[in-house]
């Protein structure tokens, strides 16, 4: 059992037709996805376009539900841009979209947390704006009810694996399009991968365990930059252009 990993494309197409490239390279076949799909100040149609057409099990992400049930005054500004990008159709599938899903028995499918979609679930953020490792005892308990023996969560946009006491493994694979952001919940902070290409991770089952390798595939992320910088998002130009917000 092979397959690869995806998670937060936020928009970014090009990024993404280099991850998918890398993995028929590889020859993996079975992908899954994590949610996070449109939102950004990029290419949410063309990304739409190419996403759509793979028929991916796929996984609501926070940012997906509010491209659904956020009027677009509402939204903020990079839901709003991928929301004018987006067809009937698209917007459709985006309501379709389950919260969570099992896959193949023995892999558990979320965004953030089995609980909610916004929660930081292998991290947390101090009083001081840091993201640190969340303590295992509460990565443990959010865990609790989730059989599978790899259970995947992106929306920290960061790589890791958490191995549990009973032997099952949490893995947010990292993201393919938006190597950094700010955020403002619990406390104003930066999240930051420190490098710029497009993330994803290849889980194999070996006998009784899980191999996970992440792999970071490089693409024309300037092409992205400036794009961003077009759409009046120096923010975003910053990440894809060094993976930090600066």
């Amino acid at each position: 059992m092979i397959f690869a990993a995806i998670a937060d494309i936020h928009g970014n197409h090009l990024a993404l037709e280099a991850v998918l490239e890398d993995i028929r390279r590889l020859g993996v076949d079975a992908i899954v996805n994590l949610g996070d799909c449109f939102s950004g100040p990029l290419d949410a149609g063309k990304t739409a376009e190419i996403l759509l057409g793979l028929d991916l099990p796929t996984v609501r992400g926070n940012h997906d539900r509010y491209l659904v049930e956020q009027a677009v005054e509402a939204m903020g500004p990079s839901d709003a841009h991928a929301l004018r990008q987006l067809d009937e159709g698209d917007r459709e599938w985006l309501g379709r979209l389950p919260f969570d899903m099992v896959w193949w028995d023995e892999v558990y499918l979320c965004h953030a947390t089995p609980k909610d979609d916004s929660t930081y679930w292998l991290e947390t953020v101090t009083s001081g704006g840091h993201v640190v490792p969340r303590p295992i005892a509460e990565i443990e308990a959010w865990a609790e009810g989730v059989p599978q023996s790899l259970i995947l969560c992106s929306h920290t946009h960061l790589p890791r694996t958490v191995r549990l006491a009973d032997g099952r493994l949490v893995v947010n694979p990292g993201s393919v399009g938006c190597p950094a952001y700010t955020d403002d919940r619990p406390y104003p902070h930066k999240v930051e991968a420190r490098n710029v290409h497009a993330c994803y991770a290849v889980c194999e089952k070996r006998g009784d365990a899980w191999a996970v390798t992440f792999r970071q595939v490089p693409y024309d992320n300037m092409a992205m930059a400036m794009l961003a910088v077009k759409n009046g998002r120096p923010d975003w130009a910053s990440a894809l252009a060094t993976g930090f917000i600066r």
